[in-house]
């Protein structure tokens, strides 16, 4: 693990998205989101989170890219 990675919560993520935590929890146990877990909290490493964007990015035409 590098010590330089930056870390956000599945509170953070569902302030951007707007949506409920437990919806991000379901991500992680789903594998659909890489996270860790430290003391109660799971953890996002701020480039997975980034490639999970990317991911679910549709283009013109509507379809994943």
């Amino acid at each position: 693990m590098n010590m330089v990675d930056e870390y956000i919560t599945t509170k953070d993520i569902a302030k951007i998205f707007k949506i409920n935590v437990l919806t991000v929890r379901r991500w992680i146990k789903s594998g659909k989101l890489p996270a860790i877990f430290l003391g109660k909290e799971y953890r996002i490493k701020k480039l997975d989170f980034d490639s999970f964007i990317q991911k679910r990015r549709v283009g013109k035409d509507g379809g994943r890219k």
